[in-house]
């Protein structure tokens, strides 16, 4: 099994894209939620070409200018997810983001560790 080999057996789309927002990977979920765009077909691509012009692509954009986690929720088919971009480091330079769009109850517990 390769490093990222289980992230194909977990309930979450796992993507990341490099500095430019080329798509660099994608596990099978992801492959799949994404199927009516390309599917795999998206990996090495643009994902300037995939976002919507206007606020998404802006964000999109910014994102990849500021280097910063961006988080919220979403609902989409009756199913609540945390989407989670967290940019990505390597020997101290920017290498581009990772995104995990994790299914989540819509009742959360919320637990406050000392």
């Amino acid at each position: 099994m390769g490093p990222t080999d289980f992230l194909d057996g977990i309930e979450a789309s796992v993507s990341m894209c490099d500095e430019k927002g080329i798509t660099t990977y994608m596990n099978a979920r992801a492959a799949k939620g994404f199927a009516a765009q390309g599917g795999y077909a998206l990996l090495g691509k643009d994902m300037h070409d995939c976002h919507p012009s206007g606020e998404v692509l802006a964000k999109f954009e910014a994102l990849l200018a500021s280097q910063e986690l961006n988080a919220y929720t979403i609902e989409r088919d009756g199913q609540r997810k945390l989407i989670y971009q967290v940019p990505v480091f390597h020997e101290g330079g920017f290498k581009g983001y990772a995104e995990f769009a994790l299914p989540i109850p819509w009742e959360l517990p919320h637990f406050v560790r000392k």
